[in-house]
């Protein structure tokens, strides 16, 4: 019995291609484009399985079925070594998932997966810090409205605050998907593949018009450079550390400006269902952090006035 168990289990660990994980990252990855995975999502499943592909290169695992629980939580103990915070850590583990259960289900193993003995690392769902209100008017204070770069500079920044999208998001706007009239915006491909509408206001508008002066209208991506290209992810981050060097404040990230229109949808009484369409949450799960906050201000209001401390 015992002979004929391990016979099994030969067959089995012979199953496995021999050929190296990084490899068959690279099928996952041509798998993923075939089955039409964002771009975004193509991306990040890129880094991550990199960093893998590396990790198991350097501790001499040559082949896909050497890899073990230990290797796995080995490689997310090397990425916090090197400083990778807990959100990269899960991240870098929900990839290493997907792969592997992929990976077994195209090669038909019946052998247990290693990834079902790895716990997820931890993320704490303490509140993180939007951009501040002040630091938007010292942005703002920095961009010359009677220049292209200004004017388009003051417009990303108004319209990051007032429709919470993504970059990536914005940088995929063309300019036929804005409606100047009704103050609104066509998200083609949000997170997920799934498109979307937003809402811009007054100010956000003007800022536009403005912006569009310089830009002209001719169709084409919405945020241009100086040559006429469309931005990219680099010159949109670098507008922000240009400006807040030049505000002498810290530099805040795009995302920032989405939190900053999470909880001023909260705190205005805008309700979750509505928020979580108006961001492209695919679930309420993402909103709980915010949410959280919001109950924050109670705690802080009290704190702050409370009769009985202040007697």
């Amino acid at each position: 019995m015992a002979k004929n168990l391990m016979n099994l289990r030969t067959l089995q660990v012979q199953s496995f291609d021999p050929d190296p994980v990084r490899v068959w990252a690279d099928r996952f990855i041509t798998d993923r484009r075939a089955g039409g995975a964002a771009p975004g999502t193509i991306l990040f499943y890129t880094e991550k399985l990199t960093k893998f592909s590396q990790f198991c290169e350097n501790i001499n695992i040559e082949r896909i079925d050497q890899v073990t629980p230990d290797v796995i939580r080995a490689f997310l103990q090397w990425l916090e070594d090197r400083g990778h915070n807990p959100g990269g850590r899960h991240g870098a583990y929900r990839t290493v998932r997907v792969f592997l259960r992929w990976l077994w289900d195209e090669l038909d193993l019946t052998i247990p997966n290693p990834i079902r003995k790895v716990k997820a690392p931890k993320v704490a769902i303490d509140p993180i810090d939007p951009v501040s209100p002040e630091a938007v008017k010292a942005l703002l204070e920095t961009c010359d409205i009677h220049t292209m770069v200004g004017a388009r500079d003051r417009a990303i920044i108004l319209f990051l605050l007032d429709t919470g999208v993504r970059m990536s998001e914005a940088l995929a706007i063309d300019l036929l998907d804005i409606d100047l009239g009704l103050g609104a915006v066509l998200i083609r491909v949000g997170k997920g593949r799934k498109p979307r509408n937003v809402y811009f206001g007054k100010t956000t508008r003007r800022a536009l018009r403005l912006y569009l002066k310089f830009r002209g209208m001719q169709p084409g991506p919405l945020w241009m450079n100086a040559n006429g290209d469309r931005l990219a992810k680099w010159g949109f981050a670098n507008i922000f550390r240009r400006r807040a060097a030049l505000a002498g404040i810290e530099p805040p990230s795009p995302h920032d400006f989405r939190r900053a229109f999470a909880l001023a949808m909260l705190r205005a009484g805008v309700d979750v269902l509505s928020l979580q369409k108006l961001m492209g949450h695919s679930s309420l799960q993402v909103l709980q952090r915010y949410v959280k906050q919001t109950d924050l201000d109670g705690q802080r209001a009290h704190e702050k006035g409370s009769p009985v401390e202040n007697m």
